[in-house]
């Protein structure tokens, strides 16, 4: 289970740019999981499962069915949250200084601590050419000397995020408290041309700490030589989360809105698996996840790592299906494994899926289920999917334009004008 966002706001700011992303930096489920789909929480289970199915409307004369699986997560309401212990970790090297990427960690991270509350506690190392700390652990209390040190921040030297995450994790470590959030927050354009510089190299010395409760979200700034795939990996390997900063506004959406959701867990190692009937299902495509696919015997292998989910968080999944001529009944079951971040028990849950599920028509499924196969298309051709060949992205815009009056919403008028705006780089 993966809700990492970040592909589809470096695809925003390549388009706000004029130019088209190169197809590598495209994660299909990524652009999905950007939206909101209005699932219903659960009332008792950490997931609820919500299905939706129809033929594909990118898929003619191939007798596609498009599946949707929908997973929202349990909503913890924000005077519930545990305490947080934060430490951000802060590229301040000298990439940092283009685009003033530094001054937008600065004001998002401000938006951050306005929002904490006492109990709630911040650290900040910064690292350049080495790291430093700059603010010890600081109550909230004394909110106005936290905000001066983030203000204080300037850019300086080359870009050493191994001795700034090793600094940051002893840090976080010996300031460590039970029953509260324990999170390290790295902010950075992802370049790394100091000491260590690959991902598994650098988090090779700090995977320990994952054990011991310190969980890692990476949030990325800039364009240009962003290094993405460092910052997607770093938040992999740390149980944690990454989404990507390109606006004043996408850092409201991460440290205001959804702050609960970004510090607390309600599920460690998540993973999915949706098991196929053979004697209904021909076959079945997933779209998306390449990198977050796991063998077969993985599932149930606790050891095996899955996916970290915050509170209120969704994970949305597409598959492609072609049903045998005639077949009718039970289409495939849904599997979802999961441990409790506080007792650590394992669970399971599951639910069946009935080929009554599917709608006759595209036109007739929900405006949301309509939306994520749009969303899902125009990514697809923008990463040049060979299941996408002969996609149009006039079409992707004509599927919008048929949506938007029924969600009026400004992610749907902003999806519609990247879509404009692809076509003019296309062309």
């Amino acid at each position: 289970m993966d809700v990492d966002t970040a592909s589809y706001a470096v695809t925003r700011r390549y388009l706000r740019d004029g130019d088209l992303p190169p197809p590598e930096a495209v994660r299909v489920e990524e652009f999905v999981n950007a939206f909101n789909y209005n699932y219903l929480p659960p009332s008792v289970e950490a997931f609820a499962v919500h299905v939706e199915g129809a033929p594909s409307r990118f898929g003619d004369g191939k007798r596609l069915q498009l599946l949707r699986i929908g997973i929202q997560g349990r909503v913890i309401p924000s005077e519930d949250r545990k305490d947080a212990m934060l430490t951000f970790v802060i590229d301040v090297s000298s990439s940092m200084d283009m685009e003033n990427r530094l001054e937008l960690v600065k004001r998002a991270l401000t938006l951050l601590v306005e929002q904490l509350r006492p109990g709630d506690a911040v650290a900040i190392v910064v690292y350049g050419s080495r790291a430093q700390v700059v603010l010890p652990h600081t109550g909230i209390e004394a909110r106005e000397e936290i905000l001066e040190a983030i203000r204080s921040l300037k850019p300086e030297g080359a870009t050493n995020a191994e001795d700034g995450l090793r600094l940051g994790y002893t840090l976080a470590l010996r300031n460590a408290r039970v029953n509260t959030i324990n999170r390290v927050v790295l902010c950075s354009d992802g370049v790394a041309n100091v000491g260590e510089t690959g991902a598994d190299a650098i988090l090779k010395k700090i995977r320990a700490h994952v054990e011991e409760g310190i969980t890692l979200t990476t949030v990325g700034f800039g364009m240009g030589n962003f290094n993405d795939v460092l910052m997607e990996q770093l938040a992999n390997q740390g149980d944690g989360s990454y989404a990507y900063v390109d606006t004043l506004n996408a850092a409201k959406r991460i440290f205001v809105e959804n702050l609960t959701g970004t510090l607390q867990l309600i599920a460690k190692d998540a993973k999915v698996q949706v098991d196929f009937n053979p004697q209904v299902v021909s076959r079945f495509r997933l779209i998306g996840y390449e990198n977050r696919r796991l063998d077969h015997e993985d599932f149930r292998d606790d050891k095996a790592d899955g996916g970290e989910i915050g509170s209120g968080h969704s994970v949305t999944a597409l598959y492609e299906i072609k049903l045998h001529e005639g077949a009718n009944g039970q289409l495939a079951t849904v599997f979802i494994r999961y441990e409790d971040p506080d007792t650590h028990g394992i669970s399971e849950i599951s639910e069946e899926i009935f080929t009554t599920q599917l709608s006759g028509r595209f036109e007739a499924a929900s405006s949301e289920f309509q939306l994520a196969a749009t969303i899902a298309e125009f990514a697809e051709i923008l990463r040049e999917s060979f299941w996408a060949q002969e996609g149009s992205l006039k079409a992707v815009a004509q599927s919008i334009e048929g949506i938007a009056p029924q969600i009026p919403n400004e992610q749907v008028d902003e999806l519609m004008h990247l879509v404009s705006r692809a076509i003019r780089a296309k062309s």
